[in-house]
């Protein structure tokens, strides 16, 4: 097999591939059980899409990417044209106020990934056996995209480390970062968890918890077909209100949650808190084969701690009774290491079209590679874990 034999072309919209070659690629473990990632599934991205969270006037436009060997699509990408920074959590808005100050014009830009969702995956998408000439065909064939129509870079972000070797070798430029994610070391439950921790950081948990469970609000989770139309009603103002404190106007419109309970049910897992029977805060987690990925959170009333209860120890709860082993509770958040969420490295490869640029981003980059090694490093030692099996209780 050569490299000439592969083929790749450029698709304006997913209804254009078909769900089952697309899967082939992004989730052939899926084949016997569920997808380990949720997000890269045909089913996810196409929810964006007709929903138009991506798409005309979004500043997110599709040009997914396949390519194909003798007929048969051996590897595929989430492509977008990018007209600006939002919704991306790997932050290059610096990059782009550089290149326009020195005269440049930074966007539009191409991007791989999954649109508002900071978790990790395998970004360059192929079947099994055509891993390293599918990842190679892809990665040329975005470069040659972005070379072809004058944009500034192309960035692949929240890929695999192995994706991002890869990437280093033909010439791309790696960036890392770092989340807190909750792994499970054998605790078997909650309790067990807790016995892991030094006194005082098992002390506030259950602090925080006792507290949040204290307002007599009852606490459910709902997957598959318990989810029902108003309970996504709920998570709607639930979200709405998140995204205006945060980051002004909501990525998703409020037709990805009417698709969302059409056909991404069985992936979802929603935790309400509910006084007297009505919904006042949520958060609404995605199921992979091993991890539970916490997305979005919202509240229409103030308990002490609840983001806490719901986000991080609910998930670690329903984690380990459905045996999963890791939870990952969103982008940032140095407060997640007091309730067990450790830092973890992140990556994302970038393409400069202008030499000088890409000089003095390589400089940066090789700089905060390091400063994220040390910062991982110095985190992990300040965890909430008892650092000896002796250490007193």
């Amino acid at each position: 097999m050569t490299e000439a034999s592969v083929s790749v072309s450029s698709h304006s919209s997913l209804t254009g591939i078909d769900p089952a070659d697309w899967d082939a690629c992004a989730c052939p473990e899926a084949a016997d059980g569920r997808a380990a990632d949720p997000f890269t599934t045909h089913r996810f991205l196409l929810a964006l899409e007709t929903s138009g969270s991506v798409g005309r006037g979004s500043g997110w436009e599709p040009h997914y990417l396949t390519a194909e060997i003798d007929g048969q699509i051996v590897a595929c990408a989430p492509l977008y044209a990018k007209g600006h920074s939002q919704g991306e959590y790997v932050f290059d808005h610096a990059w782009a106020q550089a290149f326009e100050r020195a005269g440049g014009s930074y966007y539009p830009k191409l991007q791989i990934a999954v649109p508002f969702t900071p978790v990790t995956g395998r970004r360059l998408l192929t079947r099994p056996g055509f891993e390293e000439i599918g990842r190679a065909a892809l990665i040329e064939a975005a470069v040659r995209v972005a070379d072809q129509n004058d944009v500034s870079s192309l960035h692949a972000t929240f890929c695999t480390g192995e994706e991002a070797e890869q990437g280093a070798e033909m010439g791309l430029l790696h960036r890392t970062g770092q989340q807190f994610h909750w792994f499970d070391e054998g605790y078997g439950d909650f309790e067990g968890f807790l016995a892991s921790m030094s006194s005082r950081k098992r002390k506030n948990i259950r602090k925080e918890r006792q507290q949040a469970q204290a307002a007599g609000l009852e606490f459910v989770h709902l997957t598959g077909d318990d989810l029902r139309p108003h309970h996504w009603d709920a998570f709607w103002t639930f979200y709405q209100d998140t995204g205006a404190r945060k980051w002004g106007t909501p990525y998703l419109t409020r037709q990805f949650f009417h698709d969302a309970h059409a056909h991404l049910r069985d992936d979802a897992l929603m935790f309400l808190a509910l006084d007297g029977g009505e919904p006042v805060a949520g958060a609404l987690n995605f199921i992979g084969r091993d991890c539970l990925y916490g997305r979005y959170w919202g509240c229409t009333r103030d308990v002490p701690f609840l983001h806490f209860e719901l986000c991080y120890y609910q998930a670690i709860d329903w984690g380990l009774a459905h045996g999963l082993t890791r939870v990952e509770a969103g982008a940032q958040g140095e407060h997640k290491l007091a309730r067990g969420y450790l830092p973890h490295p992140v990556h994302s490869l970038h393409w400069i079209a202008n030499p000088g640029f890409r000089h003095a981003v390589e400089e940066f980059l090789t700089a905060e590679r390091q400063a994220v090694d040390e910062e991982i490093e110095i985190l992990t030692s300040y965890g909430p874990f008892r650092k000896t099996q002796g250490e007193r209780e």
